[in-house]
């Protein structure tokens, strides 16, 4: 019996226009080899939506989301992006950073301090700084925001953080800035729910020293669950370790295992429009989104097409190809995932 999955695209602004559109063509050349059946339907968010509905994330957009099987985001400059993650209880983010051999040497880490780094950061997302008051003063000389966490709010991530854990090499550790701010107690929080995973090691670290220790020694770390302003900031970082944030994939789920799917790269603006934004980071997104549906082959065939293409010495501008390496734009990167998936 073919699989039928409803997936709401959201291109958004900047390189998500040009990214997105691609890496569903991919998808759906993916989809007649596997024999699963695909709808996508189109969606506005961000300065689009703003333009034409009257508001960055409107209710047609939300609606139009409701009972999908996934949201596949491009990017958005200001507004749209946590009122979806809020209206869809998105709390878990999944982050993973994962060395490509065939990109070693585009690490900013000497390659035997890169050699495998797989690291899965799991960041809380609808609560923190980003959700907490915020606002300016009467005399609008100072603004203010706040970071407000529920002991429920980590729990709850952290039970996910823990299952990964356990699910890989059974080492978590937990990021907290707890001798500035001890009334939000990641650590002690995230250990009681620990007690019922005697299979994984829970270790503490300040930020600032797994910042450090990110580009010191990344092979040290397995999963990392952070909150929503140091995950944002911390899984960025993973860019660097693997030679471009263009890479880098992300989910984001809630409690029913609703997801949307997003590279975590932004808009771009220095090379929107130009026809050279590669689409490997929402690919690498679209792979987890599959790995999520239970489409376990299409998710292996999308990632080994990858590593073949990559291996034989394709890369885009943001790369920085050298010499035998060979430049393609998006348009040719796209060209030969298709005949790769033929």
């Amino acid at each position: 019996m073919t699989n039928k999955y409803q997936i709401v695209a959201l291109p958004g602004e900047g390189i998500g226009e040009e990214v997105v559109p691609a890496s569903l063509t991919i998808l759906q050349r993916l989809a007649e080899r596997q024999s699963f059946s695909l709808r996508i339907d189109y969606g506005l968010i961000g300065q689009p939506a703003l333009k034409k509905l009257g508001a960055y994330f409107p209710e047609e957009t939300a609606q139009l989301c409701q009972g999908k099987d996934g949201i596949l985001f491009g990017a958005v400059t200001k507004g749209g992006l946590l009122e979806l993650r809020q209206r869809f209880d998105f709390f878990a983010n999944l982050r993973p950073v994962k060395v490509c051999p065939s990109l070693i040497n585009k690490s900013s880490l000497k390659q035997e301090k890169a050699v495998g780094i797989d690291i899965l950061f799991v960041r809380e997302l609808v609560s923190g700084i980003y959700f907490g008051a915020s606002g300016r003063t009467q005399d609008d000389t100072s603004g203010y925001h706040t970071m407000t966490y529920g002991d429920r709010d980590i729990k709850r991530i952290a039970k996910i953080a823990l299952v990964k854990a356990q699910q890989r090499r059974g080492l978590l550790t937990v990021t907290h800035k707890e001798n500035a701010l001890p009334q939000i107690p990641w650590t002690r929080l995230v250990q009681e729910e620990a007690r019922n995973f005697p299979d994984v090691t829970v270790t503490g670290m300040l930020v600032d020293n797994l910042a450090m220790q990110l580009v010191i020694n990344p092979q040290q770390f397995d999963v990392i669950v952070a909150g929503n302003l140091f995950g944002d900031i911390l899984s960025d970082l993973g860019g660097a370790l693997v030679g471009s944030i263009g890479l880098l994939g992300s989910a984001s789920l809630n409690s029913a295992g609703f997801g949307m799917y997003e590279a975590i790269h932004g808009t771009a603006p220095a090379i929107a429009g130009k026809g050279i934004a590669k689409p490997l980071g929402t690919l690498a997104s679209i792979i987890m989104m599959l790995e999520q549906w239970g489409e376990i082959e299409a998710a292996q065939s999308l990632n080994q097409a990858q590593a073949k293409i990559l291996e034989r010495g394709y890369r885009t501008a943001d790369l920085n190809p050298q010499n035998p390496e060979i430049l393609v734009n998006t348009e040719q990167l796209v060209e030969l995932f298709l005949q790769e998936l033929s």
